[in-house]
């Protein structure tokens, strides 16, 4: 599996049988190619850096040393399930780095969202390069390249941020699972074990939850935009809803507006919820959420949520929207 176009003859991932026989062949591959060298990842906590990792753990243990950064713009209990899954549960060799005021203070009044994600992708870079250079004996760069990426983007997983690397580094690239569409690596995932909550893991944009507060960063609308869409997800999950609609989350704008809390006027911000279907992200339909449920999750978001006081429900398929709101 070393050519970059997949074989005609490679059969589809879809049993676990068929998963183990990839994980049994790439572990072999792995050790080939890698020997009793050091190889590095950036693990976002995503399906494919997941999957790449728990491969890696595998085929070489602690030859393998994981970086995951947070950079603040992840959704709620994410980092902590990083460090859960792979340090104490799978003995990784995981480094983690807090850089979330290093990239919110560089986000600070950054409204215009390609800035915004040039930005995050810029300082993620910086962030990496700096932990690669304080490791010896690193030779090789793990990535999550998939078969989609080959074949959009030439073989570069931009979204990583990991593609630019200073040349000086001269790592050699280790990509496992770059012959595989997102549905095998999946089936690959959870036949490594690795979690319902990271294998099934909805598209999640690579700067975060950065172009779902829309405008501006601020702390207070980025937790308000973290909290609100933990609340959708489980009650979501609750209601039958995870594995039903493609993609669902919250987005919170920079303005606010007037309301009534305890008996007294506010002047806080709303929460939009987006709910969509699609196959391929060309186009969406919206999802038909019970309003029963619409009622409760509003609810639950202006009670619990600090600087909250609407809920509004986006009614629009793409087109005429995108999917995200930025």
């Amino acid at each position: 599996m070393s050519s970059n176009v997949r074989p005609e003859s490679m059969e589809r991932i879809t049993t676990e049988a068929l998963a183990n026989a990839f994980i049994d062949e790439q572990v072999k591959e792995l050790r080939a190619q890698i020997g009793d060298k050091k190889v590095l990842l950036a693990l976002s906590g995503g399906v494919d850096s997941s999957v790449v990792a728990a491969l890696l753990i595998k085929a070489v243990g602690q030859q393998l040393v994981c970086v995951h950064v947070n950079h603040g713009l992840l959704r709620k209990g994410e980092p902590e399930q990083v460090v859960e899954v792979f340090r104490n549960q799978m003995n990784a060799n995981l480094i983690y780095v807090d850089a979330v005021d290093r990239f919110l203070d560089k986000l600070a009044g950054v409204a215009e969202p390609e800035k915004k994600r040039k930005i995050i992708g810029a300082e993620f870079i910086r962030v990496f390069e700096e932990e690669a250079r304080k490791l010896d004996g690193i030779e090789f760069l793990a990535q999550g390249t998939i078969y989609p990426d080959i074949l959009e983007s030439d073989g570069v997983k931009a979204h990583h941020n990991v593609g630019g690397l200073p040349e000086d580094l001269k790592f050699e690239l280790v990509e496992p699972v770059k012959l595989l569409f997102k549905d095998e690596v999946r089936v690959v995932g959870k036949a490594l074990g690795l979690p319902d909550s990271m294998v099934y893991r909805q598209p999640f944009p690579g700067p975060g939850l950065g172009v779902r507060c829309l405008g501006a960063i601020t702390r207070d609308r980025l937790e308000a935009v973290r909290e609100s869409d933990a609340i959708l997800r489980e009650e979501f999950r609750k209601n039958g809803l995870e594995g039903k609609v493609w993609q669902y989350f919250t987005a919170v704008p920079d303005f606010r507006s007037v309301g009534v809390k305890d008996g007294k006027r506010t002047f806080a911000y709303p929460v939009i919820i987006r709910a969509v279907n699609t196959k391929d992200a060309m186009t969406a339909t919206v999802e038909n959420v019970p309003f029963e449920l619409l009622q409760h999750i509003t609810d639950r978001i202006t009670k619990e949520v600090e600087n909250v006081n609407r809920v509004l429900f986006d009614l629009t398929p793409k087109p005429s929207a995108t999917i995200e709101w930025e």
